[in-house]
């Protein structure tokens, strides 16, 4: 009980901040010069509710960035499932600008304004800036109460809504956009699950691979519903695979003992179903 009112004051005291610190950081960032192509400074915003939290309760902060309660993957196994997000990413932005693109959309490539390395690199620091909060705070956070497909809906409803500027978008623009953010938690919370302090560079590596595909191939910043939509499908079908090979790792054959060994003394074999098949 005490556990889970901390929690609750932690995930309330972190949301608080991300959301504030967002908005502070979107309005003085015309005021700084730095464009919003190469990052968003409202992408600390989370960081910044994450280092209030850990300043506040430290004791349970740390270890939920350490990786929360659930046993690591061995090592070849989150390597695998780590490998897979990151491929992830540019397949769901190829399958929404290819379909785009047949239906006769404008899809890339786009040549940036800024130098490509500067953007990548700043991309993936503001990815990571995000990431900390949301998958490595908010999604152990809840993780250990509601499960993992639940919490990752959760987290990508709350992901999703934080982006208050879509919004101001057309109705369904907006709903592609939540539908997207929710698929791609799921589907961040399946592969990062078991995956230890290594999360943050692979939940990072994911987004800001999935920012600059968009960014390159896609016009959906400038408001067209289309490309939002497709993209929002792309990320769905993403998370359905994910969610069926993490669904089927759960209910797979338990862990063997050898022959004539069972009982408390007997030595039990690793167990390899983490791994995404």
């Amino acid at each position: 009980m005490r556990r889970t009112r901390a929690d609750i004051r932690i995930g309330l005291c972190f949301l608080v901040v991300a959301f504030g610190a967002a908005g502070l950081l979107g309005a003085v960032q015309p005021a700084t010069g730095v464009p919003a192509e190469v990052v968003q400074l409202t992408q600390f915003g989370p960081a910044l509710g994450v280092a209030v939290a850990a300043l506040l309760w430290p004791r349970r902060v740390r270890p939920l960035l350490a990786g929360g309660e659930r046993p690591h993957r061995p090592g070849r196994g989150a390597g695998r499932a780590g490998g897979l997000l990151l491929l992830t990413a540019p397949l769901v932005v190829v399958a929404s600008a290819g379909a785009y693109a047949v239906l006769g959309g404008d899809a890339g490539p786009v040549r940036p304004e800024a130098p490509f390395a500067l953007i990548a690199g700043a991309q993936l620091v503001g990815a990571c800036g995000e990431e900390i909060g949301w998958r490595c705070l908010l999604q152990p956070l809840l993780r250990g109460r509601f499960g993992t497909l639940t919490a990752s809906v959760l987290v990508g409803a709350v992901w999703g809504v934080w982006h208050v500027q879509v919004f101001a978008r057309h109705p369904v623009y907006a709903g592609a956009f939540l539908l997207a953010a929710v698929a791609m938690s799921v589907v961040m919370g399946w592969a990062l699950d078991g995956a230890g302090a290594s999360r943050l560079l692979l939940a990072g590596g994911f987004h800001a691979l999935v920012n600059l595909g968009m960014l390159l191939l896609m016009d959906e910043e400038d408001g067209a519903v289309l490309p939002m939509a497709l993209f929002g499908l792309s990320c769905l079908a993403a998370a359905v695979v994910w969610t069926a090979c993490g669904a089927g790792r759960r209910s797979g054959p338990p862990a063997s003992t050898p022959a004539g060994g069972s009982g408390p003394g007997a030595a039990t074999l690793p167990v390899i179903t983490h791994d995404v098949r």
